[in-house]
């Protein structure tokens, strides 16, 4: 009987393994939400010190300035979407379906949720896609 039950593909991964996932988590966001305060540090001086540039060089500056900002945001925005995604992985965890493939109903290997811990789909699924 017992031979039978370990060919049995798993379904979900245990609490063990999901605390040991939940773990790694809470420190990629703790991280992620340090460099989007960093970046939002970075945005609100480069707005002061755009303020303080002498009139001559201020035209020349401007291009260079308009493009950190928006490079600035896009980077502040990424981080806000991973830090949701991050959380929504935690609501899975707690809910018990982290780990799922949302479109294959597959365990998501634990190699992959290392690597990225907050996905909702396998290798094959996504590359489906």
């Amino acid at each position: 009987m017992a031979d039978i039950h370990s060919q049995q593909e798993k379904t979900c991964y245990s609490p063990e393994e999901l605390e040991e996932f939940k773990e790694l988590i809470m420190s990629k966001m703790e991280e992620a939400k340090k460099n989007l305060e960093q970046l939002k540090e970075i945005m609100s001086e480069s707005e002061r010190s755009a303020d303080d540039t002498a009139p001559v060089f201020k035209t020349m500056e401007e291009g260079s300035t308009t493009l950190s900002k928006e490079e600035n945001a896009k980077l502040a925005a990424r981080q806000q979407k991973y830090i949701r995604d991050l959380e929504a992985a935690l609501v899975r965890i707690a809910n018990g379906t982290y780990g799922i493939c949302k479109v294959t109903g597959k365990l998501i290997p634990k190699e992959r949720l290392r690597v990225v811990p907050h996905t909702t789909m396998t290798i094959e699924a996504k590359n489906a896609r």
